[in-house]
């Protein structure tokens, strides 16, 4: 089981700003694995739930739109005709984005159990704006 750790305040901008947006399209259960040191190819996961195909589309182009808002590159996206479970690949973090049957089912979370957990509390936590024009 891993570690989880409920200070948010470490974890960089561009995750806490993508958990914000995510957070704005009504996700939930949303947690960060920090994989950083380990054999991952990436430094961090972000994983939330939305209760249907619909909503996960939402949260993928919501996230997408916000990256693009920015011009911080997105590698691809895997999944999003499908909707149940959507990979966005954002170089240094992966984001997944599940219905909550898929994300039960697959179980990232166990898999990567070595990995620590940054449970995100309900409402979103202050970050920078980098998302928002000025």
């Amino acid at each position: 089981m891993s570690e989880e750790i409920q200070d948010t305040t470490s974890l960089p901008d561009h995750i806490r700003q993508i958990v914000n947006v995510a957070h704005d399209k009504k996700a939930f259960d949303i947690s960060v694995l920090i994989l950083q040191g380990s054999s991952a190819f990436t430094d961090y996961f972000i994983m939330c739930s939305a209760t249907s195909t619909r909503q996960v589309k939402a949260v993928v182009e919501g996230i997408e739109q916000a990256l693009q808002t920015v011009q911080h590159p997105l590698s691809h996206i895997e999944g999003y005709e499908n909707g149940k479970w959507v990979l966005m690949d954002i170089f240094d973090l992966v984001v997944h984005v599940f219905t909550p049957d898929t994300r039960r089912f697959y179980d990232l979370e166990r898999l990567w159990g070595n990995a620590l957990r940054v449970k995100i509390p309900e409402p979103p936590f202050p970050a920078k704006s980098l998302f928002q024009r000025n």
